[in-house]
């Protein structure tokens, strides 16, 4: 296996590790929060609009960790500077 094999297939194994453990995540924060959001929603319907739009931004916050996980996993994959090296040597 040459250099550049091995530099790609470490990059998409990091890529796919990365995007792996940040999903996972994210999905299990992700899943608390709207438990949580529907639980007070049954114990309090008359606040129920409150809850939701609160429910919702911090679902856009909570997501946020994912995708930062989908750039780290980009960068690795296209902008790696170990081809660089590899082209270099």
């Amino acid at each position: 296996m040459d250099s550049y094999a091995f530099i790609g297939a470490i990059s998409v194994l990091a890529a796919c590790l990365c995007m792996g453990i940040g999903s996972i995540g994210s999905a299990i924060g992700e899943g608390n929060a709207a438990a949580s959001a529907l639980q007070a929603m049954a114990q309090q319907p008359d606040e129920a609009n409150r809850i939701r739009s609160t429910m919702f931004v911090s679902l856009a916050m909570i997501e946020t960790s994912a995708l930062y996980a989908l750039l780290i996993a980009f960068l690795t994959l296209y902008a790696n500077p170990f081809w660089n090296y590899a082209i270099n040597q």
